[in-house]
């Protein structure tokens, strides 16, 4: 248990926290993919992605607010090159900027190193989401390189940053 946050693995019953905190405007500004989570997408995620081994996610707990607060998880999961992709959100507005989210990173990275014997787990993040990097850069990613204008969304290029940690810089 890092800084009173625990992670647990999402169920089902996880879903309308998901759907709500996935769709809410200060989490949704921050993802590349903006059409709002409906329950059909959750639950396909879930089958399609979750069951078959694809992605582990876990819902995040803070033992401070005594409450899930968000979402964790390592996404595209390859066995064969021994990475994949981090993705996080804080639902609860409340629970920002009191660590939790470089907790739960840390917690989930345990998870991708040792129990899924990965070797690099990156991420992406839009360029002008400074408060993120900062705390990514915190959790151990490394900045990696910028993809000028990667995406267009509602008609405006943005920027996305690279990073990654790997196994070699944990181990010291």
């Amino acid at each position: 248990m890092e800084n009173n946050v625990t992670i647990r693995k999402m169920t089902v019953e996880d879903t309308d926290n998901i759907i709500k905190w996935r769709n809410s405007p200060s989490v949704s500004v921050n993802f590349i993919y903006r059409r709002p989570l409906t329950r059909e997408d959750h639950l396909n995620w879930i089958r399609n992605m979750v069951d078959t081994g694809k992605v582990v996610q876990y819902v995040i707990h803070s033992g401070e607010l005594g409450r899930d607060v968000g979402s964790v998880y390592l996404r595209d999961i390859d066995h064969d090159y021994r990475k994949a992709e981090f993705g996080i959100f804080i639902g609860e507005d409340d629970a920002r900027g009191r660590g939790i989210g470089s907790a739960a990173a840390e917690l989930i990275l345990r998870v991708g190193f040792e129990e899924l014997d990965l070797n690099r787990i990156f991420l992406r993040v839009f360029a002008r989401n400074e408060h993120a990097i900062k705390a990514y850069k915190r959790a151990g990613f490394v900045y990696e390189g910028l993809f000028r204008q990667d995406v267009i969304l509602d008609g405006v290029p943005e920027d996305v940053v690279f990073m990654s940690v790997l196994r070699e810089d944990r181990e010291g």
